[in-house]
């Protein structure tokens, strides 16, 4: 077989599975209930944020939180602060990826 398959999580609980974590990307599942998310952070190399469910709610360095429902691509840079929260009631459903895979990012 060529191809590598990988299930996803089906949890009705709080969940970041590390899917993938190689030397091209890391590709990340999310599940999050209302008042759920994140420890703020630095974006750790380029980050690419689907989400697939319920309604993002971010805040990147010292801007105010955004909404963004399901859907919806986000394109972060790197090294920037995040805030990644559900303020929503609905479950929050995201796919990470970080490319290039933040062990290989070139560091300054």
């Amino acid at each position: 077989m060529i191809e590598q398959p990988f299930e996803l999580s089906t949890s009705l609980e709080r969940t970041i599975q590390k899917v993938v974590q190689d030397d091209n990307v890391d590709y990340i599942y999310m599940r999050f209930n209302q008042g759920e998310g994140l420890p703020e952070h630095y974006s750790n190399s380029n980050v690419y944020m689907t989400v697939v469910d319920g309604v993002l709610s971010i805040a990147l360095d010292d801007q105010d939180y955004h909404d963004y429902p399901a859907r919806t691509l986000l394109k972060i840079p790197y090294h920037i602060k995040m805030n990644v929260q559900n303020h929503h009631d609905e479950l929050l459903v995201l796919i990470v990826v970080k490319a290039p895979a933040p062990k290989n990012y070139p560091r300054e």
